[in-house]
């Protein structure tokens, strides 16, 4: 993930607690990480997948 640059998630709370990050701008992978952890463990997925995803949860 070298090269990532992470963003808060839109849905994730204001107070700094339970963030998600999400790092979208590598070629064919998308970030997905904790925010209180960056150092810790990322998970990812190819583009395709992420765009399935965001769709399902928006239903």
């Amino acid at each position: 993930m070298s090269g990532a640059r992470w963003r808060k998630s839109t849905r994730s709370g204001g107070n700094g607690g339970d963030c998600v990050e999400v790092a979208g701008n590598l070629p064919g992978v998308v970030g997905v990480r904790d925010s209180k952890d960056p150092a810790g463990p990322v998970l990812t997925f190819t583009p395709a997948a992420w765009t399935r995803f965001l769709a399902s949860t928006r239903h």
